[in-house]
């Protein structure tokens, strides 16, 4: 099967092929999931929303506590160690709080069973061909699988029927959360559990802090913030070379004065 990955050099995607083999693995004795199948073209959607801008980055250093907060993605998630994968989904986007990263790496996804919880976040991003199973089937899985929050975001709204939507858990059923159209037209969404206002801004995804009503950290933000670090780090540096400069010379002045 063709796996379409962007090309470092064309802007575009190139070809690549890989194995596809839906059955489970083992390394060294471990259970592992298989990896997902391969997205069609049009499925690639969610690389421009969450990998090409960072936005998966950023939210996993936003959210911090790294050893036990997973941000992860287009991996199986699975009530239990299984061999068979009808009915299984992998969302775009999933966030679990309290978890073991390490496991959902070593397992090659998400089992619940080891994870001791259900995650508490998922959004998937529309495309053509999935558009009506995420909208329905999906919504009917993830409630049984027990995950807190189900989100969706669609660029055009063409393929999910509305643009932005978000569902909390309660009682088993999905309840739809209020999404409200702000001045400039963009739509904006609380999520509980990750504490952050979600938003379809000029069609892009985008993750904001209620505390100071800004998106969290950009790409740009972080090379600033290094940037500023580096020079910060580099004044300080010639500023206690200055120092012991102007000490060494002091230190000669009086053993001139007092030889």
């Amino acid at each position: 099967m063709v796996c379409f990955q962007r090309a470092s050099t064309a802007g575009g995607y190139e070809m690549t092929k890989r194995d596809t083999s839906a059955k489970t693995s083992s390394v060294q004795g471990r259970f592992r999931l298989p990896d997902p199948p391969e997205r069609e073209p049009d499925d690639m959607t969610s690389f421009d929303r969450l990998a090409a801008n960072g936005n998966a980055y950023l939210l996993r250093e936003h959210l911090g506590n790294l050893e036990t907060t997973l941000v992860g993605g287009e991996h199986y998630v699975s009530p239990a160690p299984t061999r068979g994968m009808t009915g299984l989904r992998y969302p775009d986007l999933l966030v679990a709080f309290g978890v073991h990263p390490a496991a959902y790496h070593n397992s090659n996804g998400y089992v619940i069973s080891e994870q001791g919880k259900p995650p508490d976040f998922v959004l998937e991003i529309a495309s053509r061909r999935t558009g009506r199973i995420d909208v329905t089937e999906k919504r009917v899985d993830y409630a049984a699988l027990g995950i807190g929050e189900y989100w969706r975001f669609d660029e055009t709204g063409q393929h999910h029927g509305t643009r932005l939507a978000g569902e909390r858990l309660m009682d088993g059923v999905y309840v739809a959360l209020d999404i409200e159209e702000l001045s400039d037209e963009s739509l904006q969404g609380y999520s509980e559990a990750l504490n952050l206002n979600i938003r379809w801004e000029n069609g892009e995804l985008v993750f904001y802090d209620p505390a100071t009503e800004r998106p969290i950290a950009t790409l740009e933000d972080e090379r600033a913030r290094a940037d500023a670090e580096r020079e910060a780090r580099l004044t300080a540096e010639t500023e206690r070379d200055a120092a012991e400069s102007r000490i060494r010379e002091l230190g000669e002045l009086l053993r001139q004065e007092n030889p």
